[in-house]
Order: C-alpha cells, then structure tokens, then sequence
C-alpha cells in the first residue's frame, strides 16, 4: 500500500488550508535547500494554539503579523515540537506578540539553551574537534571553525520560561484529547501530538513523508546510538496509530500511511547500514570517508554538518550491533572495520 495525499496543494505562503476540524496548515518558507516547514494552527475555544514558530526573517514576521491580525481571536498558546531553528527560532517573538505561554519538553528547552550558550559539550569548538577525530579534512574544518555557531544567529532570543510536556501526557485543546508521544534520535526529547478524535498525528519532523529526517550524533554523547533510538521512537509512535491517521509532518505534504512509511524508514536505513559495512569490508574507513557511500553528491558546508553527523550515527550503530569494529589509528583518527566471523 502506499501513502495517501489527500491534500496535494500545500497553501500559499502565509495563508491557512483546514486539513482537519479546527486544524489549519500554515506553510513558511526556510532560506536552505529544504525551502519550507509547515506550522499548525488550531482552534481552542475562543483562541488559537500555534504549534511550531517558523525562522526567524523579516519575511516570516511579516506573514506571521498578517496572520496574527486575520485570527478571530487572541493565541492562547505555543506548541514547540523542537529546538530546531525551524521550529523554535520565533517561539520569543510570538510571546512577546501575542503574550501566549510557551510549551514544550525539558529536553528541547535544556538542549536549546545549551547549544546557544555553547557549553555542555554543544558548540562549533566540540564538532570541530569531533569531525576531526572522525577523519574530515583541514580544509572542512576551517570553514567549520570560521563560520562557528549558527544557532545563534538563527534563534535570536530564547525564552527564558515554559510549560512542561512530557511523555504519556496529554494536552486539551479545544475539549479534545491530543497525546503527547516522545520521540529519540532527531532531537533528544522532539514532541509529536495524536488526537484520537479527531484521526490526526502531528508528527514534527519524527516522521516525514518523502525524506528522512536528519538523525545525528553530537560531541556531548559520542557514542550514542541515535539511528536506534529513532528507529525504536518510530515504531512506538506507529505501533497504536490507525492506518488511516491523517499525518501532519514538519516538511512535505500531509499523508495517510502512517505504518507503510514506518516500514519503508527501516528498509532505506538499513540498505545504508549494509552499504556502509560493506565498504569497511577491504579496509578500515573513517565517517568522512563515508561520506560518498551515504550521499553520493557534492555537499557544501551546510550539509556537510549533518552529514557527517548521520554517518556518525550509521557507524554507531553497526559497531554496538556487533557488525563493525571501531579502532583509533596513530593520527587519532576513528575508522571502522566490519567483523569476520
């Protein structure tokens, strides 16, 4: 079977197209490749709740101002999937704008403000050196340490205070239930939203319809097995979710299909992991000189980043899967080497 998309038109920017009930799909646009995100806004009695914030340019104010001024009644509330910029770069400008609380997990609000104070582990200094211990060039690690932290730039403020969401919760919004499921991997703790009532899974960027999300390791957890724990993530979400759930994803189009697109996240995963093991097969390789085996295309720094992260967390994974040994060389690189049995 494969996904149904029963809204095949996204809405223009800065305009609403109901996709449920009293639920709205807002689309802005993102200055990177993947050129948009999708917010949600839903009626809650008398008010609004915005469910994800957009980044922050001059040109997503401006639409947000519109949209702010065409509502029929004052935002009560703010819903964070993520820290991502995409999703939390407006999350202060919306509560001073509209004077609605801010609510999300501790994990997201923590790992915000670490990441744009640098500490902890999280800053341009720690990946530098991390890429560099997994065998990236000079060249790519000077561009890395001259262009230093984006994250700052793109969350300008932080909110300094939040209302805490947390697994097997659940928030009300306009008298109806909306579960609040937690997922690993993307981010350390990204909220999803599933409404039973209404058949509706607001899934962030956990769960997307033609991509798969960016899932990486950081220098503050080296060893973590990211890949496996958004794996499992997926199947927890997907393990009581109706087939015909309609899916609000972060990018792309609203799709039904929740199981099917599951399934086809493990196969496209594990064809990587094969991949990568066999090309540790004849020697030992490094994340970097992955690179070419999980992407095969030209990558500029941006991308880069993620990439390297991702290869990352495919290595991780075979290694505490028993399929790959990991050694350090003399020149305190990391390279992998698949098992022979």
């Amino acid at each position: 079977m494969s996904l149904h998309f029963p809204h095949p038109h996204p809405p223009a920017a800065g305009e609403l197209t109901e996709v449920a009930p009293g639920v709205y799909w807002l689309r802005m646009p993102l200055p990177f490749q993947l050129d948009h995100i999708n917010l949600w806004l839903l009626r809650d009695g008398e008010g609004w709740t915005i469910i994800d914030t957009g980044f922050p340019d001059d040109a997503v104010r401006a639409m947000w101002t519109q949209i702010l001024d065409w509502l029929d009644g004052p935002v009560t509330r703010l819903i964070v999937t993520h820290f991502h910029p995409d999703h939390l770069g407006l999350a202060t400008w919306l509560m001073e704008k509209t004077g609605a609380p801010l609510s999300m997990t501790t994990g997201e609000f923590l790992t915000a403000h670490v990441v744009w104070h640098e500490i902890g582990g999280h800053g341009a200094r720690f990946m530098v050196e991390q890429f560099r211990q997994h065998g990236l060039d000079a060249e790519h690690l000077a561009k890395f340490e001259q262009r230093g932290s984006g994250y700052r730039r793109a969350v300008p403020a932080l909110p300094e205070y939040y209302h805490r969401l947390m697994a097997g919760g659940v928030v009300r919004i306009d008298g109806k239930k909306w579960q609040i499921l937690i997922g690993h991997g993307h981010a350390p703790e990204h909220l999803a939203l599933y409404c039973a009532e209404l058949g509706v899974l607001i899934s962030g960027d956990m769960l997307l319809p033609r991509i798969s999300t960016n899932v990486s390791v950081f220098a503050a957890t080296p060893e973590a097995d990211a890949l496996r724990w958004y794996l499992d993530s997926l199947d927890e979400i997907a393990r009581d979710i109706p087939a015909e759930t309609l899916v609000l994803p972060s990018h792309g189009l609203p799709f039904t299909g929740v199981q099917e697109r599951v399934q086809a996240l493990h196969a496209h995963h594990e064809e990587r992991l094969q991949a990568l093991e066999n090309s540790c097969e004849q020697a030992p390789q490094s994340a970097a000189e992955l690179l070419d085996v999980l992407f095969n295309r030209a990558l500029d720094t941006h991308q880069t980043m993620f990439a390297m992260g991702e290869a990352i967390a495919h290595l991780n994974y075979l290694e505490q899967a028993g399929r790959l040994s990991r050694s350090m060389d003399a020149d305190g690189v990391i390279r992998y080497s698949r098992l022979r049995y």
